[in-house]
């Protein structure tokens, strides 16, 4: 059958029912989308005779859309990513919308970008049963309720190749907040075979929902219950937010149905206490941490009678401060190592090595990845010791020629050699006497200087070029690098003895891609751009961060503070979007029109359309084609594309050009 010939009997199939909803061959795949149909004829006045064409918001209207849910986007961004990931290779995109069916997150595949645009499975697409008529995400809304429109189940014509799968995502108070959906282009012709797809999407919903829940009681406690003991701890189903007294503040939408069959509605209303709730009085409560080794206590439910299993979430509070601040226990507080990671496990190994070692003459190296912050753990450690108030001199020694690095080292003496200083110079090992001095990039070091610099470590002395006396020196030697010093060791490029002497302990710093706490590095990063002046006062909005965490970082943490730092210089309103940070960290989220202006020679029309359409106001422009105005920029240089004279080296709206 042809596509047109299929789209016209779905047309006559749709009148038929809205004309005799009795008659069996005009009747929908089930009774709800019946009732979707009637409401699209009946109440919207649509016509299935006159499909729509796919409705992408502008860009200013996403991002009102994106900001009102900003908060939620950042919290579902993992279990977004997790779900996509499950069902790319089997053809599908996901979306998530707004309460409203505004399209506000999309994964897809860029190879089918324009077929998925024109369907509507696209970043910005208004999936409202309003205007795109039965589908899975407006009906969704509409019904409150998951399920799978299936290619006839669509209300417009042109959709009757999609299949399309919706669950809904509540907030706290049990309102319609998200819907999320995946859709493919093409699927089987049998309904069944979307079975497992609401099954996933619903289970993913859930999730999605409770991570929600958690985020937004992270400082109270949370009453946790299950009808598994095994897994109430990690996927407890019912979750409760409970204020001291033991009454419930919140649920999530499990917990609301359990609710719903114990109390009348009036009684809910007014605050329902866990006692009401399952037999037990309120110590039962408050003592399950305690009296189970496994953390777990079971409950009866005060209708039903059966049982569950509860665990509680405490809220994090602050440790008490240490009796002994010399203790170099692990677990001590020591605010600038503290500072530096929140819950990445290898950070944590490393950190507390740091606290033990702080105050010990022991050397150090740190090996990581270049701009992994070597220097910054480095001068950490000096500064959380009892050196601290003496100087911290850090050398690379990979910046300094060869010629000087000697003479830079251990100074010299008077007329030690021609071009000397009259007075001669101390050297950096002597300014860090009773301190601490950093030896950055040392496997850069020349054979010649490490036999040397193993002499001082080994005696205490230095020898200034000329000098006829050794001078003492007394400075705690932290070294690193990003090389694999036993492999330069054996090429014979590095001398064992020294990387022994060195090497007192390892501290290990994990590339920024593989720490666990990256939106803390993030944040961390930005606050102290801030604080030290280097920029404004911003905030990241959700779609940055998420740009931010996917991007896999190269450069490390030294990238992260330029890509800051340009989105700062780029953004507007005191706010930083994804489409302010540089092009390489959203690269794979450039649109279809984007990426013909990069890739194409022979697309100067819709560029210079756009800019004479704006009145060449940049900022408009980048908006347009939701890029940042660097990169229009970039374009019209390639282009050969100039402002006009009357606007000189500005924008149409007076902006600086970047």
């Amino acid at each position: 059958m042809t596509t047109q010939l299929a789209q016209r009997r779905h047309i006559d199939a749709v009148l038929n029912f809205a004309e005799d909803d009795s008659s069996v061959d005009a009747s929908p795949g089930t009774e709800l989308i019946g009732r979707s149909w009637k409401r699209c004829i009946q109440e919207y006045g649509l016509d299935p005779s006159r499909p729509r064409s796919a409705r992408i918001v502008t860009q200013q209207t996403l991002r009102e859309h994106q900001d009102s849910v900003d908060e939620f986007l950042n919290v579902a961004r993992a279990g977004v990513e997790q779900l996509y990931a499950m069902i790319a290779h089997l053809g599908y995109v996901l979306l998530l919308t707004d309460h409203r069916g505004i399209t506000v997150q999309y994964l897809g595949d860029r190879r089918s970008d324009r077929r998925l645009r024109q369907a509507g499975l696209y970043l910005g697409a208004d999936w409202s049963e309003q205007y795109a008529g039965t589908c899975a995400v407006g009906t969704c809304i509409q019904e409150e309720q998951a399920l799978t429109c299936h290619r006839v189940d669509h209300f417009d014509a042109t959709h009757i190749s999609l299949t399309c799968t919706s669950a809904p995502i509540r907030d706290p108070a049990g309102n319609l907040l998200a819907v999320l959906d995946i859709s493919a282009l093409d699927s089987p012709q049998a309904r069944h075979s979307q079975t497992f797809a609401l099954n996933l999407t619903q289970l993913y919903a859930r999730m999605i929902e409770d991570a929600y829940f958690l985020r937004k009681y992270r400082n109270q406690v949370i009453f946790r219950c299950d009808a598994s003991r095994e897994f109430v701890q990690v996927n407890g189903q019912y979750l409760f937010a409970i204020d001291e007294s033991g009454r419930i503040e919140a649920s999530n939408t499990a917990g609301r149905s359990l609710i719903s069959g114990t109390v009348p509605p009036d009684s809910a209303k007014a605050g329902l206490d866990l006692t009401q709730l399952f037999e037990c009085q309120i110590q039962d409560i408050w003592s399950i941490p305690f009296d189970q080794d496994d953390q777990v206590r079971a409950f009866r439910h005060q209708v039903s009678g059966e049982t569950f299993f509860a665990a509680l979430i405490q809220p994090r509070v602050a440790s008490p401060k240490p009796i002994d601040s010399d203790t170099n226990s692990p677990s001590e507080r020591v605010p600038r190592l503290d500072a530096l990671a929140a819950d990445d496990p290898v950070m944590r190994r490393t950190l507390g090595l740091a606290k033990r070692l702080r105050n010990r003459d022991v050397g150090l190296l740190i090996l990581g990845e270049t701009g992994t912050g070597k220097e910054v753990l480095a001068r950490a450690i000096h500064d959380s010791g009892n050196r601290s108030k003496r100087a911290f001199v850090a050398v690379n020694c990979a910046a300094i020629p060869e010629s000087l690095i000697e003479s830079e080292l251990f100074g010299y003496v008077a007329g030690a050699f021609t071009g000397a200083r009259s007075k001669g110079m101390r050297g950096l090992i002597q300014q860090a006497d009773g301190g601490t001095l950093f030896l950055d990039e040392i496997g850069d070091m020349p054979l010649q200087l490490q036999t040397r610099l193993l002499r001082v470590l080994a005696e205490g002395e230095i020898l200034p070029i000329g000098a006829d006396a050794p001078i003492r020196v007394n400075c705690r030697v932290i070294a690193a690098t990003h090389q694999d010093l036993g492999q330069l060791i054996e090429r014979g490029d590095f001398r064992a003895d020294l990387y022994y002497r060195l090497n007192g302990a390892s501290l290990k710093l994990p590339p920024l891609r593989q720490r666990a706490d990256r939106q803390h590095v993030i944040q961390r990063v930005l606050e102290n751009l801030i604080a030290d002046g280097t920029m404004s006062e911003v905030r990241l909005r959700g779609d940055a961060v998420s740009a931010l965490l996917a991007y896999e970082w190269p450069g490390n943490i030294r990238q992260l503070v330029n890509a800051l730092t340009f989105a700062e210089a780029t953004c507007e309103g005191g706010q930083i979007t994804a489409n302010d940070l540089p092009e390489e960290c959203v690269s794979d989220r450039m649109p279809p029109v984007a990426d013909q202006m990069v890739n194409s020679d022979s697309q100067q029309d819709p560029l210079l359309d756009a800019l004479r359409a704006c009145q060449w106001n940049i900022s408009e422009v980048a908006r347009h084609f939701d890029v940042s105005r660097p990169t229009v920029y970039r374009w019209m240089d390639r282009q050969g594309i100039t402002l006009p004279r009357f606007l000189g080296n500005r924008g149409g709206s007076g902006e600086e050009r970047d």
